[in-house]
């Protein structure tokens, strides 16, 4: 795998950013007609369809020379490679100055933490950082709640080993006697 250079990275997002630019707004054929049907990107199929057969005057369709520049395809607006990470074993296989991860959304709490750690440690950009700072706020509090619970637990059994029984007072309407 070639390792691309920063200086080539950056030169290739900024024309990607110009690039982009100029492309238009891709909008589905007649959603400025009706409001049931939205403004997302679908192709026209119809026998007769005037933005199928690019008539003038009529939006434009997705086509390949809209498409950005080879270099930054798959390049995350920062200049890094994106690599998906379920587990620690995947931080194994990259490299920090050309390649950036992304946690999975399907791991869990536990395991991203772990996942974070490792990551500082081999110095690897995290793209999705904001939503692992919650988790170690997170468990920072759940830590310090199960603490303060374990406190009042024992301070309640001390007062109840000190304090001698007395007779539950009975709920609901007063027996007649």
């Amino acid at each position: 795998m070639k390792k691309p250079v920063s200086a080539t990275a950056e030169k290739a997002l900024k024309l990607r950013e110009s690039v982009k630019k100029k492309k238009p707004s891709f909008v589905r054929q007649e959603s400025w007609r009706y409001k049931r049907l939205s403004e997302s990107w679908r192709r026209p199929r119809g026998l007769d369809n005037k933005m199928r057969r690019k008539i003038k005057g009529w939006p434009p369709t997705v086509n390949v020379g809209y498409r950005g520049p080879k270099a930054t395809r798959g390049l995350h607006p920062s200049g890094y490679k994106e690599v998906l990470a379920y587990n620690t074993k995947d931080l194994e296989e990259i490299d920090p100055k050309t390649q950036a991860i992304k946690i999975a959304h399907t791991v869990g709490k536990r395991k991203r933490a772990k996942i974070l750690v490792e990551a500082r440690k081999r110095k690897i950009t995290i793209l999705n950082l904001r939503e692992v700072k919650e988790v170690v706020e997170e468990e920072k509090e759940l830590t310090e709640e199960k603490e303060e619970k374990l406190k009042k637990e024992k301070v309640e059994e001390v007062a109840e080993t000190e304090k001698p029984k007395q007779k539950k007072k009975r709920k609901g309407r007063p027996r007649k006697q």
